[in-house]
């Protein structure tokens, strides 16, 4: 009988728990698989956070692939409604129910049908998002505004810049005018940087088909009384999707629940320290539990999902191990370099639990709440003049998330930071305040007493950045594949701003890749590259 081979997954978010899953799903008893995460909750971002009897979701997770794998998977762990929702009941609004599907009111191991409606906040006014054609989006741009997005756009068209920064990137899809109104400001709210000092890569990944062609189209379509498939619409443009009933962390706490029942070992509160190697393999890990003791683990496969910058001072950590044999290889002082220049951008999301919201709903979508809140999942704020980069209503997203859904509205304020900043080191106190403030002062709320509950929450690397050392990543990414069974995977593994179906593909990839003995890991580094996972298609 073939000996069973010992796999060792560093990290419980999306890529983590997806490696885990393939190991041992449909009863395989082939791998000896270990999950080791640093806390003591699982999806990473995308987990979700409870207070008070509310939840938070770090982030917005929408649940849409175009990679049918995902969406089955998905699926297969939380199944779609059978059955009305409660706001779906009460607003006497219709999906395409799944035939013998669990009921939202019963059953909690369910997945909504939601509706996607964002919009942007600038200049005071509020603008569709996706653009439409309504006279309403004129009449909030005003006659020389739309004349000169116009001919800004129809220049652009003509005259086409080097695409070296991002700055390019976008003015050569959408015009100087509506670069300069919609995405300059956000982009350095969000990055802490000009666009100009960006890598186009960012935009390349992120907006991909995106246009103002590609937008016109997607309005003028809107128009036509056939009904498209999500698959023939822009990612950045859907407007349904799935969603589980208590958040995006439940799917995770779901999956990590499946892998234990299977035999998988998940050892929570376990920071990996030291990456050992061995004659060009990894051979060990060594994680810290709460009290400092170390643990050391070994295995024949690797699989991570930590920061690669903490990856590399962790294989740089074991090679001052006196203890271990033989002598370790100290990291290159070159790859080193690369990986500790990588840079991060980290956001702190304030939840407010209110009465209602000042703004009201203007569209024809039905909302809960008394009076009815508007119906948006997000809110950007494009507008410089505020520091939340987006809002979003919890209410919206799944009305399972609210305690009291009817008379309460629980919103999530996101604010982009670099852990040890100013906003970083505010006080919780004085943070919410700031926050509190802000909502006043956009017309959101109308006033501090409308406040009924708070809570913050601070996200460290939520956002790998693209630029500093970032350059030179081809490099250490051919350092790290000389490792022969270390795979690099997710979001922070890759250093690649991955949604989560990318970041669960990259680990299906790798676990393939062990599974048949392909030594190349092109496949798992080119997960939201290749024009296979482009939104483009």
């Amino acid at each position: 009988m073939a000996q069973k081979q010992s796999v060792v997954i560093i990290g419980g978010g999306p890529a983590g728990l997806t490696a885990a899953w393939e190991f041992v799903k449909n009863g395989s008893n082939d791998y000896d698989v270990t999950v080791l995460e640093e806390t003591h909750e699982f999806g990473g971002i995308s987990r979700t956070v409870k207070h008070n009897g509310n939840r938070m979701d770090i982030g917005g997770h929408r649940f849409f692939s175009k990679d049918d794998r995902i969406m089955d998977w998905w699926k297969t762990v939380l199944p779609l409604q059978g059955a009305p929702s409660y706001d779906d009941k009460k607003l006497g609004r219709h999906h395409d129910l799944e035939p013998g599907g669990p009921d939202p009111e019963v059953d909690d191991q369910v997945m909504l049908k939601r509706h996607r409606v964002s919009r942007i906040f600038y200049g005071g006014r509020f603008f569709d998002y996706p653009i439409s054609l309504k006279p309403a989006t004129f009449k909030a741009m005003g006659f020389v505004m739309t004349m000169q997005a116009g001919f800004s756009y129809l220049k652009s068209m003509f005259h086409k810049l080097p695409e070296d920064n991002l700055e390019n990137f976008y003015i050569n899809r959408f015009g100087r005018k509506l670069y300069s109104m919609f995405f300059e400001g956000y982009t350095e709210k969000l990055w802490g940087r000009h666009p100009s000092q960006i890598s186009a890569d960012w935009g390349a990944q992120r907006v991909k088909g995106l246009s103002v062609l590609g937008v016109l189209k997607n309005a003028f379509a809107k128009l036509l009384p056939k009904k498209r498939s999500n698959k023939e619409v822009e990612t950045s443009l859907i407007e349904e999707f799935w969603y589980p009933k208590y958040g995006p962390g439940q799917l995770w706490e779901t999956v990590e629940h499946n892998c234990v029942e299977a035999g998988v070992n998940v050892i929570t509160g376990a920071k990996v320290v030291e990456v050992c190697q061995e004659q060009g393999r990894i051979s060990s890990v060594v994680y810290q539990i709460a009290d400092g003791q170390r643990v050391r683990l070994t295995a024949d496969q690797f699989i991570s999902s930590m920061p690669i910058k903490d990856l590399v001072n962790a294989i740089d950590a074991a090679s001052t191990d006196t203890e271990a044999e033989p002598t370790p290889v100290p990291v290159p002082k070159d790859m080193s370099r690369i990986a500790n220049g990588l840079p991060y951008r980290d956001f702190v999301t304030v939840g407010l639990l209110v009465k209602r919201l000042r703004l009201k709903n203007t569209t024809t979508i039905p909302t809960l709440g008394n009076p009815p809140i508007v119906p948006d999942c997000w809110i950007y704020v494009q507008d410089p003049g505020y520091t939340v980069g987006r809002i979003q209503v919890f209410n919206n997203w799944s009305p399972y998330l609210v305690k009291d859904v009817d008379d309460t509205v629980w919103i999530g304020l996101e604010y982009f930071c670099d852990e040890g900043d100013s906003f970083w080191n505010m006080s919780e106190e004085d943070c919410i305040k700031f926050a509190i403030n802000e909502m006043v002062r956009m017309k959101v709320i109308s006033s501090p007493s409308d406040v009924l509950d708070t809570h913050r929450e601070k996200v460290k690397k939520a956002y790998p950045a693209y630029f500093d050392t970032y350059s030179q990543m081809d490099e250490l990414v051919e350092y790290l594949d000389s490792f022969g069974n270390l795979y690099c995977v997710g979001r922070n593994g890759q250093h690649h701003y991955n949604n989560m179906d990318h970041s669960m593909a990259t680990a299906i990839e790798a676990v393939d890749n062990i599974k048949t003995g392909k030594t190349s890991k092109k496949n798992v580094w080119s997960v939201n590259t290749e024009k296979s996972y482009h939104e483009k298609k």
